[in-house]
């Protein structure tokens, strides 16, 4: 058996962090298996649901370093659900309701008066022909529930049936379906609610494996009904734990709070993005990971917590930076040519001040900087400007190596008698322009003496 997941968001906005979550949950543990992962859309919302959406999140997807196997599109699969509809209608387990909305509210107050979950009574299972017939003439049209098996031989006296899974992350559940209301899988219109066409997908495209946010556990009683009803049997399920924002702030694609798009427009690293989604609400410290592959040794379902995993976004700029300290330049090389980085001072210019950045755009600032020198002019007092005047008259001669910063700070020191702070100080103002940076030693060559003797106040 090949290990099959599947992510499935509905196109009708751009993913953020929390659903990210949700995508390398899947990814990482088809990698783990040699599986497979299938990008499915769920845009049986035809109003709701955008091309440009379906696009962006796969762009999104492949940005992060997900690539699925295959690619589905509910909307283009509406006759297998046509054919699941009959066959549950020819098995009695999908039965037609002509309630109104104002009707149902009215019945679940009723029931809650009465001390009773505020479920669907069943009532219309107990219609005649005459009744449905009156309805229709009204111009009602029925929407279509799925007939929960929880009841012995009367629908109208349920009883308590435990459906039980082992769940990849929370383990042992159990969801009792007589507390539930049977599922409308069909909306008056015709139109398919999420639950139906899920299932069907799930049994045609041989998932076996459905990991997904836990506001799904619910549900899943009563997915594992539909798969037998439609004589399959369920895949295994695993319910992570949600993100949500420091102050228990959930998050939508919709609002387009913390979306992959805007993350990658403020200069945030995928790997940065896939090390917190992943880790941040389990049993791994978050830290920043250099490659999905390496991700996978520190992912686990099981380690996950059953409480919501919050987080600061400042985290996420925490580990950017980490990643971008250490980052190779063969990794940066192609973007570095986008900002105009690129001659032979290159490299040694991106190992001397990618400690100092917090995004790559960073870097154009200082490859100003040592181009042109400092961004501001600089000011300074009498006595400052005296010293850095006979300093620079030290400058060593080219040819310049690796060196050269401490032959010349050692003839400034034995010729002022300045030392530490009031030695490096305003010899970093002059070069440039900032009060801290990447290390001099390392920038001084890549400036070179002509463009060094230019900054001479």
């Amino acid at each position: 058996m090949t290990i099959t997941v599947r992510f499935a968001p509905s196109p009708t906005g751009r993913i953020h962090i929390g659903n990210t979550r949700t995508a390398l949950f899947n990814w990482l543990f088809a990698q783990k298996h040699n599986g497979r992962f299938i990008q499915r859309f769920d845009d049986t919302d035809v109003e709701r649901s955008r091309k440009e959406y379906a696009d962006s999140i796969l762009y999104d997807l492949h940005w992060l370093g997900i690539f699925p196997d295959s690619i589905e599109y509910q909307s283009k699969r509406f006759d297998v659900y046509d054919q699941a509809v009959e066959k549950l209608k020819a098995a009695g387990v999908l039965y037609p309701c002509y309630e109104t909305p104002e009707e149902l509210d009215l019945r679940r107050k009723i029931r809650r008066t009465r001390g009773l979950p505020p479920v669907y009574g069943r009532e219309a299972l107990a219609l005649t022909q005459d009744e449905i017939t009156e309805f229709e003439a009204d111009g009602r049209r029925p929407h279509w529930r799925f007939l929960l098996p929880n009841f012995a031989s009367d629908p109208a006296e349920t009883q308590r049936t435990e459906v039980h899974w082992n769940d990849l992350v929370r383990g042992e559940e159990t969801v009792d379906l007589a507390s539930l209301s049977d599922p409308v899988l069909v909306r008056e219109d015709g139109t398919y609610l999420y639950t139906l066409p899920s299932v069907v997908d799930d049994i045609d495209m041989g998932v076996t494996h459905v990991i997904r946010g836990d506001d799904h556990v619910t549900n899943t009683g009563v997915q594992i009904a539909l798969f037998r009803a439609l004589g399959a049997e369920p895949p295994v399920f695993g319910h992570h734990n949600l993100l949500t924002t420091s102050s228990g702030e959930g998050l939508s694609k919709r609002s387009g709070a913390l979306s992959v798009e805007s993350l990658r427009e403020a200069g945030v690293e995928p790997m940065a993005i896939a090390s917190l989604a992943v880790l941040i609400g389990t049993s791994e410290n978050v830290q920043a990971i250099d490659s999905l592959a390496e991700l996978a040794t520190h992912f686990d379902p099981a380690s996950t917590s059953k409480s919501a995993a919050k987080f600061d976004p400042d985290e996420l700029f925490v580990l950017n930076r980490a990643l971008l300290h250490r980052m190779p330049f063969e990794e940066v090389r192609d973007r570095l040519v986008l900002f105009g980085i690129a001659d032979e001072r290159a490299e040694a210019f991106w190992n001397a001040v990618r400690g100092n950045l917090d995004k790559i755009a960073d870097a154009r600032d200082w490859w100003r900087i040592v181009n042109e020198g400092p961004l501001e002019a600089q000011q300074f007092d009498a006595e400052t400007l005296e010293f850095l005047r006979s300093g620079f008259a030290l400058l060593p001669e080219e040819p310049w190596g690796d060196t050269v910063w401490k032959q010349w700070t050692g003839a400034i020191r034995k010729e002022t008698g300045r030392k530490g702070k009031e030695l490096f100080a305003p010899l970093r103002l002059a070069l440039t322009g900032r009060s801290s940076g990447p290390e001099l030693a390392e920038l001084l060559p890549i400036i070179g003496r002509e463009g060094t003797l230019a900054r001479r106040p």
